[in-house]
């Protein structure tokens, strides 16, 4: 009996762990269910982790320009996929599918499967 109680609080204290885990990850400030599609251009590549990030200058309807605050995954994830700190520069632009933020401010999340330069090149090391 002392051991099926020592297994299941091991696995009652993996099951939270992992769910903590995966709530990170999900990340329930980005709405997932409207994604929306933003061309604009890179003013920063801030390429540090946790979590990267494309500081992204998108024109307004008003003719101005507004900053995005776009958070992607970790640099070692990207590396992964061919990217580097060199990946993107300053005045490149882009064409990128993002899940905004749900507060409705300049911003979301982008991954590597939603990301090209203005020109459809794929995003890649190689720059």
């Amino acid at each position: 009996m002392r051991l099926l109680l020592a297994g299941l609080s091991i696995a009652i204290v993996l099951f939270g762990v992992g769910q903590s885990s995966s709530a990170h990850h999900y990340l329930p400030m980005f709405d997932r269910e409207h994604p929306m599609r933003l061309v604009g251009n890179v003013k920063e590549l801030r390429y540090t982790g946790p979590h990267t990030f494309i500081i992204l200058e998108v024109k307004n309807d008003s003719g101005g320009t507004q900053l995005w605050n776009l958070e992607g995954s970790a640099p070692n994830d990207l590396a992964r996929n061919g990217w580097s700190s060199e990946a993107l520069k300053p005045g490149d632009e882009l064409e990128l599918t993002i899940d905004p933020l749900r507060s409705g401010a300049p911003g979301g999340a982008w991954d590597v499967d939603r990301i090209k330069f203005g020109d459809g090149r794929p995003v890649i090391a190689t720059h």
